[in-house]
């Protein structure tokens, strides 16, 4: 088999876009032919008939059936493949909309996605029709058509808006993203508060557990139809890219339908064990590539260090040049290398994902510097017009702190990067060059798969595992599905095609499962927050909130498992009274004889951990005791015998200094090693000229070790050698409880009966058993209303600080520092509302009312977090006080209350804030900090979105709600101003 076999594209097809092939008319009886003209023409005086007119493509069956979902009255959620046409059922909504004097609302998790499908919109439907809605930019937000981000939509929902007169349709695309961590829990809020006459479409990726999301939909908004396709329209190849060469990754032609089991209904797949799929049906690994795989191995097994400590080579310890796989490791081609295979093979265009922003912007450094390149002088100058109008109104001294003329000789080559770190409108450049086809290769992180409209002929995974802020750690199916998911455009391309590159160690079988698994379950985040939980009360009353926050998702996939454990329970006390009936015995109750010996043995092992706590304790206590000199014996270990202590380990919870042993050899010793606690043999003095590292000290101080063992030289004073385990031993309470039970257990009735062992075997499963189920029945109750649990948690904390009050009939009111708690939306909601409670904005000016609102948005990453900086102004540094010592009270009661931890405030955006907002040059405001231009826009549009809440809540103090908005006015300005398509 040739090693780039595999069906690469001949070009574009002429279909349009969504286009599928009609089924053949003779294939049909009279009568099938005949029913079919009836529901055409039927179709045809509907509202979906109009539509379809207005289309230049045949819709395909899953867009179909939602669409007569839709306009049968019941709501739908679409789950299917990036690039499948989801959005086309979205639009049908919209065009109800219109036709029927309605409202509709399209919601996105992203503005960048918005601020797309408002230029989309506006474009089918006109300006006048539609508006546009995000934290920071309001457009016509009256039209009948309005694009926003779902938070916008959840606290309209909260102030009950008047623009939520005459809804009648909620698009929610991207609705997966409910399973997002920090802000899942608003498209739950959104889903259950929508009045119920709206009808919500809900667009998704493929999920494995469509069904079950699809059952809490129909539970909590009425009728629901679920709408779920595997089918890619264009057909997804799958490769390794093996140095320069491309090889697929199955045997034959197996493209991702083939592959794809079907969807479960009821929860996540089993992935499977070889490549092969629900029905049976397996797909081989390409044989050439367990081979490249087998001789990389074998390479790296030869190339090993021998006892020589070198790898093993010719006499003359050369290294042999590279002959193939055969003899050595793959070469891995560069980044621009890559680039010109697919380039050579037409898989351009194509998106390299790579799970870091400097390596995005490296690999387009990477291809300039090589000299490549991907466009034609036409394309050059449309590019060339196209970048210089979207830096036409950035100040010159801006575009050099930008790297406005790097990127531009990247753009004009065909290479951009795309990530969280650029200025948007550098992303929104490259996101519609991409889409034209100008630019051919785009470097992006992972952040690019969730939602932008960017599909390309071909997907390049550099790597198959990511640092997710903690650790490194490999990708599941999922990802890889969402990730190559953009490979293939509809209607351009015959096929896309997904090729990961070849790394050390790189396993064909196991990327082939991630290719060929199809699990991404959507588990719910759902909590409560003080916001959440403030509104609800406000509109609800607390029954009514307890029945509306245990309808969530969350609830019901809780309710759903413990629909299980409660069968596993049935079946358990099934058993137990099997168990019970074997183990009755003539002479007695067996069963407090059981309970008895159990008690015994759980006595004697009692007794023996505290021994051995007890022990360890003296042991690593005669560890931190050693000093540098101290010659011991050790006992145990990899080298036992005597050695010299170099270096106590005073601080450590577990102390294991470094020692020498007599041989020379370096280690350290712990508790493992001992036996007991440890004391000093004899002492010797380290020269100050002593060095580790070098041999003949090494040698010198283990010979003026023996030479004081051999003396007898006593160690220093004050060390007792405690070998006496009598503080282990001492435990007169417990040996007492151990004879106690001894003494019972012989006088009970069924001690001397003769099945008694039986009788213990079987009491022993029984008790093992009844553990077990003990366990489950606790996990049913952990369970149980555990949304609701967590919402009565909040309100004790919300009542403790004054937000709630008790009323006259007993149950609870809003306080006036609660009503204020209820327009305060993020993720330090309380803390934000309790520093305004305390004036920590009241002697601040503009800027730096601006700075501190920064401390209560900002996240920095974990290894930007330093030393406190000092701050710009007295009165700014009081009131970062006052919220820092806020937050460390509130996060005590949190703990007390047992509910998540309200992040810490963050103050390494305060002096470029500050800066900002006092008319600094950009460069001047990043000088000294890791913030890329694209961060500190993205931070300074959090901290506008936070200054217009306060500034627009009922009855704060008119002079602060006039700083904020010159805090706005100040800080957007420059880059921040124009860093919108729109």
């Amino acid at each position: 088999m040739s090693s780039n076999t595999g069906p690469f594209p001949k070009g574009p097809t002429s279909s349009g876009p969504f286009s599928t092939a009609p089924s053949d008319p003779e294939e049909l009886s009279p009568a099938e032919r005949y029913r079919a003209s009836a529901e055409r023409r039927a179709e045809a005086a509907t509202d979906l008939g109009a539509f379809i007119r207005t289309l230049d493509f045949e819709l395909d069956d899953f867009q179909r059936k939602a669409c007569l979902s839709l306009q049968d009255g019941r709501g739908v959620l679409v789950a299917a493949p990036t690039g499948a046409g989801k959005t086309i059922v979205g639009e049908f909504a919209i065009y109800l909309a219109l036709q029927r004097g309605l409202k509709a609302f399209y919601t996105t998790p992203i503005k960048a996605l918005s601020n797309q499908k408002f230029t989309e919109l506006g474009e089918k439907y006109g300006a006048g029709n539609v508006g546009l809605l995000t934290g920071d930019t309001s457009i016509n937000g009256d039209a009948p058509v309005v694009v926003m981000t779902t938070e916008v939509l959840r606290n309209m929902l909260y102030a009950d808006s008047a623009t939520l007169d005459d809804l009648g349709y909620v698009v929610m695309d991207e609705v997966h993203y409910l399973a997002d961590r920090f802000r899942g829990a608003v498209w739950e809020e959104v889903i259950i508060h929508l009045p119920s006459e709206v009808q919500v479409v809900s667009l998704s990726a493929t999920v494995s557990n469509a069904e079950e999301f699809g059952a809490w939909l129909d539970t909590v908004r009425g009728d629901t139809d679920i709408i779920v396709s595997e089918h890619r329209p264009v057909p997804l190849w799958q490769h390794v890219m093996v140095g320069r060469q491309i090889m697929d990754l199955f045997a034959g032609e197996t493209t991702f339908d083939e592959i794809a089991p079907p969807v479960d209904a009821d929860g996540p797949q089993q992935a499977p064990a070889k490549e092969t799929t629900a029905s049976g049906r397996g797909f081989d690994v390409n044989p050439d590539l367990l081979t490249v795989a087998r001789s990389e191995s074998q390479h790296s097994f030869r190339s090993r260090p021998g006892p020589g400590g070198r790898g093993q080579r010719g006499r003359r310890g050369n290294d042999r040049p590279a002959r193939g796989p055969e003899e050595t490791g793959v070469r891995r081609a560069s980044r621009p290398q890559v680039i010109a295979s697919l380039d050579r093979m037409d898989l351009l265009p194509a998106i390299t994902f790579i799970f870091s922003r400097a390596g995005c912007d490296a690999a387009v450094a990477q291809c300039v510097s090589s000299g490549l390149w991907l466009t034609t002088e036409k394309e050059q100058r449309i590019i060339a017009q196209r970048v210089d109008e979207a830096g036409h109104d950035i100040p010159p001294d801006d575009l050099d702190v930008l790297g406005f003329w790097t990127w531009r000789d990247g753009l004009l080559r065909g290479f951009a990067a795309h990530h969280a770190g650029m200025l948007p409108t550098f992303k929104e450049v490259v996101e519609k060059l991409f889409a034209d086809g100008l630019v051919k290769a785009v470097f992006a992180t992972e952040t690019l798969a969730l939602g932008v409209n960017m599909p390309a002929r071909s997907v390049v995974l550099e790597k198959l595992d990511k640092f997710n802020g903690e650790a490194h750690v490999d990708i599941t199916a999922g990802e890889y599905t969402q990730l190559t998911g953009r490979a293939g455009r509809r209607g351009i391309d015959v096929e896309g095609h997904a090729v990961v590159l070849w790394q050390p160690g790189t396993d064909p079988t196991a990327v082939a499962g991630l290719a060929s698994r199809r699990t991404y379950p959507l588990n719910s985040s759902f909590r409560p927050t003080y916001n959440m939980s403030i509104n609800l009360l406000a509109q609800f009353g607390r029954a009514r909130a307890r029945e509306i926050l245990e309808s969530s998702f969350a609830q019901f996939q809780a309710d759903r498992s413990v629909v299980g454990l409660a069968r596993q329970v049935r079946s358990r006390e099934e058993s137990l009274a099997g168990y019970a009936k074997s183990m009755t015995c003539h002479l007695g109750d067996f069963t407090e004889y059981a309970r008895l010996r159990r008690e015994l043995s759980d006595a004697e092992n009692a007794t023996s951990r505290t021994k051995s706590r007890a022990r360890k304790s003296l042991s690593d206590d005669s560890l931190a005791r050693l000093l540098p000199g101290d010659v011991v014996d050790v006992p145990g270990g990899r080298a036992p015998g005597p050695a010299i202590v170099l270096s106590s380990d005073h601080s450590s919870r577990e102390p294991r200094p470094a020692v020498l042993t007599l041989d020379n050899q370096l280690r350290r010793i712990g508790t493992d090693d001992l036996e007991g606690p440890i004391a000093p043999l004899t002492r010797i003095r380290i020269p100050k000229s002593f060095n580790a590292k070098v041999p003949k000290s090494r040698r010198d101080l283990a010979s003026s070790a023996r030479n004081a063992l051999r003396e007898n030289r006593p160690p220093a004073p004050g060390h007792n050698r405690n070998n006496d385990f009598g503080r282990a031993a001492a435990l007169p309470n417990q040996e007492k409880r151990i004879a106690d039970l001894r003494r019972a257990l012989r006088a009970h009735p069924c001690h001397g009966c003769s099945e008694r062992e039986d009788h213990a075997r079987w009491s022993e499963r029984w008790w093992k058993l009844r553990r077990e189920t003990d366990g489950l029945v606790r996990q049913i109750q952990g369970r149980t209303n555990t949304i609701a649990k967590t919402f009565d948690r909040v309100c004790d904390v919300l009542s403790a600080y004054g937000y709630l009050e008790a009323s006259g009939d007993g149950g609870l009111v809003i306080s006036s520092d609660g009503q204020r708690l209820r327009r305060i939306y993020g993720e330090k909601d309380l803390l934000i509302s309790q520093s305004l409670r305390l004036g920590a904005f009241d002697d601040l000016d503009a800027a730096e009312v601006a700075a501190l609102a920064s401390v209560l948005v900002y996240q920095a990453k974990r290894e930007d977090r330093g030393l406190r900086p000092r701050m710009p102004s007295i009165s700014l540094e009081t009131a970062v006080d006052i919220v820092v010592r806020e937050w460390s009270a509130l996060e005590d009661v949190e703990e007390e209350n047992k509910l998540p931890l309200t992040g810490e405030p963050e103050l390494g955006l305060v002096w470029p804030i500050y800066k900002w907002a006092r008319g600094r040059h950009l460069q001047d405001v990043l000088s000294g900090t890791d913030l890329a231009a694209g961060d500190f826009v993205r931070w300074v549009k959090q901290v506008v979105d936070l200054l217009d809440q306060l500034a627009k809540i009922p009855g704060l103090d008119p002079r602060l709600a006039r700083l904020c908005g010159e805090a706005i006015s100040l800080v957007r300005r420059g880059v921040v101003a124009y860093s919108s398509v729109l």
